[in-house]
């Protein structure tokens, strides 16, 4: 929930935005950060749930959103959240994860803001 990783600082935190947008979409959120907690609790209290670690919050998801790239994001046990999620469904705002073994692991994975190729069969518009 941190703006970055290796801080408690949430200020302008883009995870703080879209748990707004999700729980104003009627949506459940929990969520981990190793540090921030106590700063977003004190922020917006129990608005959503807090896990005490990054599996916790993954138990029956259906989607996972990644806003900070802690450095334990970056080998999880992809094993572990298979058998956690209801759906496996990643939504990954900090490009962690290559792409075609995520997908490999049977996930639907967007890794946002990541370049993608433009078709070259002339379907785009300029």
């Amino acid at each position: 929930m941190a703006f970055k990783p290796n801080t408690d600082d949430i200020r302008e935190a883009p995870a703080l935005y879209m748990i707004d947008a999700l729980v104003a979409a009627g949506a459940t959120v929990t969520a981990f950060d190793p540090e921030a907690t106590a700063n977003v609790k004190s922020l917006i209290g129990d608005k959503i749930t807090y896990a005490d670690n990054q599996y916790d919050c993954l138990k029956n998801a259906d989607a996972l959103v990644i806003a900070t790239e802690w450095n334990e994001f970056r080998t999880p046990d992809f094993l572990k959240i298979v058998k956690l999620m209801k759906n496996k469904v990643i939504f990954d705002g900090r490009n962690l994860f290559d792409t075609d073994g995520i997908k490999d692991l049977g996930f639907f994975y967007e890794s946002v803001g990541r370049a993608t190729a433009i078709p070259t069969n002339g379907s785009h518009h300029k």
